[in-house]
């Protein structure tokens, strides 16, 4: 959830701090105050677009920053982080975001800086912005059919993966059947370059690891006086009068004419007879191996040459002598399947057959389980709709793959929209087309209860989705709006002291002119503080004791809605 939310400098933001707990918090205030500009703040640093109209006048930049708390280790934005890179330590995620009076947007992550997309793809596992006037992910038929599967996820899981790897498979057998189809003038130039480029590199005589085995030869004969140098003078050091070996001898036998008379000087005596073996055998392999070092500038030539070589082909074929035997491999295999094309072509059309049998399999059980879990899906939604006074609704969810051969696509061959019809005699139509924005904000909360728990979302803001709704109506989106904060954290904007009755943490918001200049503040209400409030949304104007009175009912009813809410 979203735990703190810093603003600086963000349009009559001056600078705030705000802290918010789990449950749901309401924001509240008069129009203009700055409720909704905290919402595009939270918007922006979940990867929305900016612009240099957020940054407050006469400043450099606006800087928003949000801490959030990740409670299971199973959230998918820890598979976000692991795909960039970026570390998620003690269930924490800081995102941040900077615009420049200029325009310019710095995006940060855990303190690393990331592209405004990745950014998005952090967001959007952990914030869900809802608002009337906005077309959401809920409202969008390319995700329904995701929606589905979430909802039955448990028994659509697996087909879903036996699917997704033959579709995998099948997109890669037609795309290499398309390329040995292709065009023959197209074919024959990759023939003809293929050829050439084998034949180069046959001609190269590449040996494994060749070129790092001439590049030490090489730094040998280029370093031989210093090398040279280097064995004589150890070798020297230990051989010869007045050397190294003569004077351990003289120990050793120093040593052994009183090895008998003392334990410890009998031991020490077999040590450096040890080491001066050792020492003898290390100078005899010095001395031979400068005997056969022998400095031959006409191989140095040839090594170079062949380098030269080697390095020219590096920049066709591979970073590497390796590298490039590989990819010789490789075009080997491309030109055997060019020259038996037809053989290949009809071996192709066999396994995609095969292939596309099984995925038009595992195709056919995914669509029996989508079946299964709509009508299911389609049954749990009638029964929300009608706690919501919708109950001449009627929702269905549409499978446009009735066909003798539906096409397959990677999520298997259905089409699915959510329809849906508010009044008795209308005909079904897709959810962004029911006109009422009363009906829409209903329908919205609807799914978004019954998938908040699947979609693993952090945190669920609604920006005034109450607008246009009242009486009865409006206690049951308040209690909806309730129901949804026990699956996940809800911030909501409201005008409606139904919807206020019901928060967990009441927050006000207000505007200040000082000095010439507009200002927002965020306070938290104590209870005494919200009862005032929801009064003053009762009324409109001035307190009285009878909005105070029903302000206090409200909270009563809230309160016990909650309690069996709970318990329920």
């Amino acid at each position: 959830m979203l735990t703190e939310l810093s603003i600086r400098n963000f349009a009559i933001i001056d600078q705030i701090s705000i802290t918010f707990n789990e449950g749901l918090t309401v924001l509240s205030g008069e129009t203009g105050a700055g409720k909704s500009i905290i919402i595009d703040a939270i918007q922006l640093l979940a990867g929305g677009r900016g612009s240099v109209e957020y940054v407050r006048h006469k400043t450099n930049k606006a800087e928003i920053e949000g801490l959030f708390s990740i409670e299971s280790m199973e959230h998918p934005i820890y598979a976000v982080g692991r795909q960039y890179g970026i570390e998620i330590t003690d269930e924490q995620v800081v995102l941040e975001r900077t615009i420049t009076k200029s325009g310019k947007s710095i995006c940060r992550v855990n303190g690393k800086l990331v592209t405004l997309a990745i950014l998005r793809e952090f967001g959007k596992t952990l914030i869900d912005i809802h608002s009337q006037h906005e077309t959401q992910s809920l409202m969008d038929a390319d995700n329904h059919i995701h929606l589905l599967d979430l909802y039955d996820y448990e028994q659509i899981k697996q087909a879903k993966e036996e699917y997704t790897n033959l579709y995998d498979r099948l997109r890669k057998l037609q795309q290499r059947y398309k390329q040995l189809n292709e065009n023959e003038q197209e074919i024959a130039h990759r023939q003809d370059l293929l050829s050439f480029q084998l034949q180069e590199l046959e001609q190269a005589n590449l040996v494994p690891d060749e070129d790092e085995i001439l590049e030490k030869e090489r730094n040998s004969l280029a370093n031989f006086e210093n090398v040279h140098t280097a064995l004589q003078n150890a070798y020297n050091a230990l051989y010869g009068d007045g050397r190294g070996l003569e004077w351990i001898n003289h120990a050793m036998l120093s040593l052994s004419e009183h090895e008998k008379i003392d334990p410890f000087i009998d031991e020490k005596a077999e040590e450096i007879t040890n080491y001066y073996y050792s020492l003898e055998t290390m100078a005899f392999d010095l001395r031979n191996y400068i005997d056969r070092l022998q400095y031959n500038p006409e191989r140095l030539n040839e090594i170079e040459a062949r380098l030269n070589e080697l390095n020219r082909l590096k920049k066709k074929y591979g970073a590497t002598v390796n590298e490039m035997q590989t990819y010789m491999a490789k075009i080997e295999e491309e030109l055997e399947e060019i020259t038996n094309k037809d053989f290949h072509l009809t071996a192709l059309v066999e396994e995609i057959e095969e292939i596309e049998k099984d995925a038009r399999l595992e195709a056919k059980e995914l669509h029996h389980l989508r079946k299964k879990a709509a009508n299911a899906l389609v049954k749990e939604i009638h029964s929300e709709l009608k706690s919501l006074y919708l109950e001449k609704a009627k929702f269905q969810i549409s499978f446009d793959n009735e066909t003798d051969h539906p096409k397959l696509h990677k999520d298997g061959y259905d089409t699915i929209r959510f329809m849906i019809s508010t009044n008795p005699g209308e005909p079904l139509k897709e959810l962004t087309k029911v006109a009422s924005g009363g009906e829409l904000s209903r329908i919205m909360l609807v799914l978004k209860k019954i998938f908040a728990k699947h979609q693993g979302v952090t945190s669920v803001i609604f920006d005034e989705v109450d607008t246009g709704v009242s009486g009865r109506v409006a206690q049951a989106i308040a209690e909806k709006i309730y129901e949804i904060s026990n699956a996940s954290q809800v911030l909501c904007i409201t005008h409606l002291p139904q919807v206020a009755a019901m928060a967990d943490t009441h927050k006000l918001i207000e505007k200040h002119e000082k000095d010439d200049r507009t200002s927002t503040t965020v306070t938290e209400l104590s209870p005494d503080e919200q009862m005032e409030e929801l009064s003053r949304m009762i009324t409109g104007t001035e307190l009285t004791e009878t909005a105070k009175e029903h302000a206090k009912e409200m909270l009563d009813l809230a309160d016990m809605f909650k309690v069996k809410n709970h318990q329920e």
